[in-house]
């Protein structure tokens, strides 16, 4: 049991490391919060005003703001539903004892260390190129058009794009939690006439439920920052229709110079991941404990 003292005594060599966290963490926060109540444009920093609550009005009423909820709230669903199923059913697949496990292992692993943006390239100059993208040249063998994925389908593209460098993530994870299944109960489940359908219902996804939560809580975090991708494939476009609040923050910064505008969008960007944090601990957290 340790006593007052050396309680006091451990508080003491952590508070370091916890104040340099907490003013990494908020000095930044502060003075994105500062920016965003300023009129503060980069082509012109000498006529730097206070702007009030400008920025965030101006941020909100722009046409692509609920656009770009909209593709953030899709993208984030689309890529948890692929890397959650695929990396469930791809874990079962290498759980298996077969012929190069350790080979086969490390190329399900592979993409998750390949850059955003240079996996973004591979896939819209290599894969999905309606001319020369290997999805043109099967459409092409069996008699149908080659689809112009970034034209016609966006932000299905990007999803695609997200979840194949995300679904390694999610097999480790899971693959980890079916590794500690009890064989036993699998065994006399099995004996006991019970089908492979309900051992998977009622014996591995249980099992794998806090995993499968944990794989949601870190991904959604990543996920709702998603810009290389965009950025590198269709620049936001066709319009609107792929561009994510991060984005939209980028466009307002970086194509706008509007540091005030980027700021306050990025407080709004802020409060949103909290709510849906806040949210899917409620929901599934409880698997944690």
């Amino acid at each position: 049991m340790a006593t007052r003292q050396t309680q006091g005594l451990a508080r003491l060599m952590r508070a370091p490391a916890i104040i340099l966290l907490f003013l990494w963490m908020i000095v930044p926060l502060g003075m994105t919060l500062y920016y965003s109540f300023l009129n503060y444009n980069l082509l012109n920093p000498g006529m730097t005003s206070w702007a009030g609550w400008f920025n965030y009005q101006y941020f909100y009423s722009d046409p692509a703001f609920f656009a770009a909820i909209w593709n953030t709230l899709v993208l984030v669903l689309g890529v948890l539903a692929i890397t959650v199923i695929g990396g469930i059913a791809i874990a079962m697949l290498i759980d298996k004892p077969i012929w190069g496990q350790g080979i086969v292992r490390i190329l399900v692993i592979s993409p998750f260390f390949v850059m955003p943006p240079v996996a973004a390239l591979i896939w819209k100059n290599m894969i999905m190129h309606p001319s020369y993208g290997v999805l043109a040249d099967i459409a092409r063998f069996f008699g149908a058009s080659p689809v112009d994925w970034f034209a016609q389908y966006p932000l299905t593209s990007i999803i695609l794009i997200v979840a194949w460098q995300w679904l390694p993530f999610a097999t480790l994870i899971l693959l980890t939690a079916l590794q500690s299944l009890d064989t036993e109960q699998m065994e006399a489940a099995e004996m006991d006439g019970a089908p492979a359908h309900a051992r998977f219902l009622y014996l591995v996804l249980p099992h794998m439920a806090r995993a499968i939560t944990v794989v949601i809580l870190i991904q959604t975090i990543f996920l709702l920052g998603i810009y290389a991708e965009i950025l590198v494939t269709t620049n936001g476009g066709p319009g609107f229709a792929s561009t994510n609040l991060t984005f939209l923050i980028y466009r307002a910064a970086r194509l706008n110079f509007d540091i005030g505008g980027a700021a306050a969008g990025g407080i709004i960007a802020v409060i949103l991941a909290n709510l849906v944090a806040i949210f899917l601990m409620r929901a599934v957290g409880r698997n944690l404990d």
